[in-house]
């Protein structure tokens, strides 16, 4: 026991270390990189030898050294909450989807099947068919009080007011994008909503991490009619129908909400 919290202390302050100085250099991958370089150079070497002594010119070598791997790496979070939200779309069909900063990746294929409008504080400059992008504060939304049928904020939220981004500094910024959400969104009305979820805490300036009780607390007037969940453990995927408890035992879990704006009973 004594060893794994000696191992988990110089874990946690060499990860600070790394952290530090990502701006000047990425101490992490260069570390890691020196053994994949002389594999590189090796494989460099044999690949001339069969290629029948061809040199290959300097200006030509590309070394890609991170990508032998048994397994395909991605990102969880980012994999599994657009899925679960194209998933809850696809179903639904609305006849426009309006999203608020979530994953341009979730916004360019959904539109495939869904006239979609997406918002960022730092609109992006791309072309798609049924796909407009456009500039919105989310504190402060250009939209008229319930008026859109279908919404999704997702792994947004908990950056605001914290200035990752080049948004203001403001402690309170996620709890005024969260009314902004509740105050557009129309009777009847759809919101698939996803934050980091677990031991709530505030890790500045990256992110947010909310408890399960503190967003149904924000979304006391809405029906909660899924909560999906991406736990910690790698082994494990998307948790359907997930609880409360496992929300609770997480550090960094991917919360999805789906919330739908309706009197309750």
């Amino acid at each position: 026991m004594k060893n794994t919290n000696l191992f988990k202390m110089i874990y946690k302050k060499t990860n600070l270390v790394f952290k530090w100085f990502d701006p000047i250099i990425d101490l992490r991958k260069l570390f890691f990189s020196i053994p994949n370089y002389l594999l590189f150079f090796i494989d460099l070497m044999n690949f001339i030898k069969i290629n029948n002594g061809h040199s290959i010119k300097i200006q030509n070598i590309y070394p890609c050294i991170h990508d032998k791997k048994l397994f395909t790496d991605f990102d969880r979070h980012y994999i599994y909450h657009p899925a679960w939200a194209a998933r809850i779309l696809s179903k639904k069909k609305p006849n426009i989807h309006v999203d608020i900063s979530s994953s341009l990746h979730f916004c360019s294929i959904v539109s495939a099947f869904i006239p979609t409008k997406f918002y960022d504080f730092r609109p992006a400059n791309i072309f798609l068919s049924n796909l407009s992008s456009e500039h919105a504060d989310i504190t402060n939304l250009p939209f008229e009080s319930n008026c859109i049928q279908s919404l999704s904020c997702m792994h947004t939220v908990e950056h605001i007011g914290l200035g990752r981004y080049g948004d203001h500094l403001d402690p309170d910024g996620d709890i005024k994008a969260i009314n902004e959400l509740k105050r557009v969104l129309s009777p009847m009305g759809d919101l698939l909503f996803v934050v980091p979820v677990g031991k709530q805490k505030l890790m500045y300036n990256a992110h947010r991490v909310y408890s399960y009780d503190k967003i149904l607390n924000y979304f006391n007037d809405f029906i909660l009619k899924d909560f999906s969940l991406v736990p910690d453990n790698k082994e494990l995927g998307l948790i359907n129908n997930a609880t409360k408890e496992m929300a609770d035992e997480q550090s960094y879990g991917c919360g999805c909400f789906w919330f739908n704006k309706c009197s309750l009973p």
